[in-house]
């Protein structure tokens, strides 16, 4: 499922030169690191706690908007609920794309906004664009 939700991000980039970032990487990083591996991405990874030197202090409800400025694309992986309020907002404050991968069965919390409901081979996810 993992390699599927990866593929389904690099079908969106192709070969465009892009900037993606991971919002509360948490200590699960394997996709992230797969992306940045490619030569036409740039990736950052976030977190409120940091697991090491790879990943960015930042919190999501008050982000530094610096560091995503200029990102095409956004993603979280399993983000807390009370989380996803705020990632939606970041999107849309920066005009990038959205893509969150939520617990199995879990519903999100985006409010008045609607994402999406993607299935791409064995992965769902919901994005917004």
């Amino acid at each position: 499922m993992w390699d599927d939700f990866a593929e389904y991000i690099l079908s969106e980039v192709g070969e465009n030169e892009v900037k993606i970032a991971e919002i509360a990487v948490g200590k699960f990083d394997k996709i992230a690191e797969y992306l940045a591996s490619k030569d036409n991405i740039t990736l950052i990874k976030t977190d409120i706690t940091p697991k090491d030197e790879t990943v960015l202090k930042d919190d999501i409800t008050n982000p530094d908007l610096d560091l995503y400025k200029d990102m095409d694309i956004l993603y979280s992986i399993r983000p807390p609920s009370e989380l996803q309020p705020y990632l939606v907002k970041l999107a849309l404050e920066i005009g990038s794309q959205l893509i969150i991968k939520p617990l199995t069965n879990e519903d999100l919390n985006t409010g008045k906004v609607k994402m999406k409901l993607k299935n791409f081979k064995k992965a769902s996810f919901y994005t917004l664009r």
